[in-house]
């Protein structure tokens, strides 16, 4: 919502898809280089601590952006730096609840995460885009701050759940497990989706916008965050055994397939259908992610896994939104969209490439294959 929330607050003011895209860009790469500092905070002095004070600087720098008392690009980076990750948190939470006999359960509870966020990507991309289309451009991002103040808030409260802290020795012996090739695999592929992403946010407003409908945006979005939902529960509740990897490099090649056509589409229902068949794939993706990372790193740094997993796909987005508005402008949305496609297309090399690799994908012997937590489980 910030991100969609900024396009339009951005070019409202500028009246350029550049601009924007350039703002959010900074948000994103802000966003991305913190957001491991904020999570090594975390994993040191824990997530009742460090939240409160992180959700009050993200209110402070909304709220520079939305009165613009500083130039809308440094109000961009203000936001992304201070916005704490709490999809990374409640990872890291569900991981420190399901573990020993428990950890069976674990792929699930990612599926239920994924299903949450698609809610998420359900309601506020749609919403923040009716706010612009009525000319309430600065209300999406003030929406989105209180939502993440609020929700950041109820989250730092539950003291129960909060994963328990480690040592300084053992934090630093499990921070070299993030520079192996199965973690760095996952953070290129979270980079490549982060490209997709952020290119579809500036594609999907200037088609609509292009075409003199401005409000099309939020049905498009719709279609397409409404099928996140359907991937994601019946991923959830799909039990079938296999390999992680493989599926992943399958799901890749799949959201490949249905993002090519959004290149050469015009009517909008060809558009919509294109964006919803896409949309079934995404959250197949972010489960596979979270397992996959999960796997790859020892609870100690886990916060600061899933956060560089987070910051890589908010950088891709951030080059993404730069590289997108300028294509945009100078092209029309469907240039947009051809760098969603060329997204994709790196997704299933990297997820490829991994195939080649039949070593045991993580550290932890004890952490849960998918194939044995889903036969494990009772359906959904």
């Amino acid at each position: 919502m910030t991100g969609i929330g900024i396009v339009w607050l951005v070019h409202a003011r500028t009246g350029s898809y550049a601009a924007a895209g350039l703002v959010t860009g900074a948000f994103a790469v802000a966003d991305a280089v913190a957001g491991p500092q904020i999570g090594r905070l975390v994993d040191r002095f824990g997530q009742t601590r460090v939240l409160p004070w992180a959700l009050g600087a993200h209110a402070g720098a909304v709220a520079l952006l939305l009165v613009g008392a500083v130039p809308d690009l440094l109000a961009g980076v203000l936001v992304g730096a201070t916005l704490p990750q709490l999809a990374a948190l409640s990872a890291a939470r569900w991981s420190a609840l399901l573990s020993g006999e428990r950890a069976a359960a674990l792929p699930t509870a990612f599926a239920l995460e994924a299903l949450a966020n698609g809610v998420s990507y359900l309601a506020g991309p749609a919403l923040v885009s009716v706010l612009g289309a009525a000319g309430h451009a600065g209300a999406g991002v003030l929406l989105a701050a209180a939502l993440v103040v609020g929700g950041g808030l109820a989250l730092a409260v539950q003291r129960r759940t909060m994963p328990p802290l480690t040592g300084r020795a053992e934090r630093q012996h499990a921070g070299r497990t993030l520079i192996r090739s199965a973690f760095l695999r996952q953070f290129a592929l979270g980079l490549a989706l982060g490209v997709f992403f952020g290119a579809m946010q500036v594609s999907v407003t200037a088609y609509a916008v292009g075409r003199g409908t401005p409000d099309t945006a939020a049905l498009l979005y719709f279609a397409f965050n409404c099928t996140n939902l359907v991937g994601g529960w019946t991923y959830g509740a799909w039990r079938r055994g296999g390999s992680s990897r493989r599926r992943q490099a399958a799901a890749a090649a799949f959201l490949t397939l249905t993002s090519l056509p959004l290149t050469l589409f015009d009517a909008p229902l060809a558009v919509g259908a294109a964006l919803a068949t896409a949309g079934l794939i995404v959250p197949v993706l972010l489960i596979l992610s979270s397992v996959l990372i999960e796997s790859a790193v020892p609870r100690a740094v886990l916060t600061q896994a899933f956060t560089w997993g987070n910051s890589a796909n908010a950088a891709g987005t951030a080059g993404a939104a730069a590289v997108a508005g300028r294509v945009v402008d100078a092209g029309g949305p469907h240039g947009g969209f051809g760098v969603a496609a060329g997204a994709a297309v790196v997704m299933t090399v990297l997820a490829l490439c991994g195939l080649r690799n039949s070593s045991p994908y993580g550290p932890k012997p004890s952490a849960p294959t998918e194939t044995t937590a889903r036969t494990a489980l009772p359906p959904t």
